[in-house]
């Protein structure tokens, strides 16, 4: 029997659609859940599908379902895209931390947004942000993923006009932390504009960002 009962009207309540967060699932939960959406032909978001648990589907099941190992999110019955004009952008320090930037970049895509991914200008080589700075400053909201110190944040929000929304990531050394120095930063930063997220958060970044856009759309 399955233990789950779904939120259909997430979306209009809160603007943002339900997703099925999949760590920690049964896979019996999983499958019924993936059944119940094909079934209703409803959009639907995976996040942290891990690829045992994406083994675990039916075949049937998998190929109505378009899988991104990278970000370990599952999307089915995705909407038209209604947003790709300069909204939102994805700038990631390395790209250790890509697979939390497109958990981002899809969450987006699965709400109807565009957004590019610009990967690998962390502070580290400084001159890399700079070549990029032009176009990120064409878009209106600019998601920052970076692990470390995450002194990206900061940096970048002191380069552009948008607002920042900052995504810790659990990568890096030592008293790096799994993340928590660089969500430190990010709530400690001295640029203003900065809003943070929790450490690997690109699902909640995303949510953010689409919560936004549709105050002005």
């Amino acid at each position: 029997m399955s233990n789950f009962i779904w939120d259909a009207e997430r979306k209009t309540r809160t603007g943002v659609a339900e997703a099925v967060f999949c760590q920690g699932k049964s896979n019996s939960d999983l499958q019924a859940i993936v059944e119940h959406n094909l079934a209703e032909q409803k959009a639907l978001l995976m996040t942290r599908l891990s690829s045992e648990q994406w083994a675990t589907l039916s075949p049937e099941i998998r190929q109505q379902l378009d899988y991104d190992l990278t970000s370990k999110t599952a999307i089915a019955n995705l909407e038209p895209i209604v947003q790709s004009s300069k909204q939102v952008c994805i700038v990631c320090a390395g790209t250790s931390d890509v697979s939390v930037a497109t958990e981002a970049q899809r969450t987006l895509r699965f709400n109807g947004i565009e957004a590019p991914l610009i990967a690998d200008v962390g502070v580290a080589g400084l001159w890399r942000l700079l070549d990029n700075i032009e176009q990120i400053r064409q878009y209106k909201i600019i998601i920052a993923v970076a692990g470390m110190e995450g002194a990206l944040f900061s940096v970048l929000a002191g380069l552009v006009s948008a607002p920042v929304i900052a995504v810790p990531t659990a990568v890096g050394y030592g008293v790096s932390a799994d993340g928590q120095a660089a969500l430190s930063s990010a709530l400690a930063s001295c640029a203003p504009g900065v809003m943070t997220v929790n450490i690997n958060n690109g699902f909640g970044a995303a949510a953010a960002a689409v919560k936004i856009v549709r105050q002005y759309t």
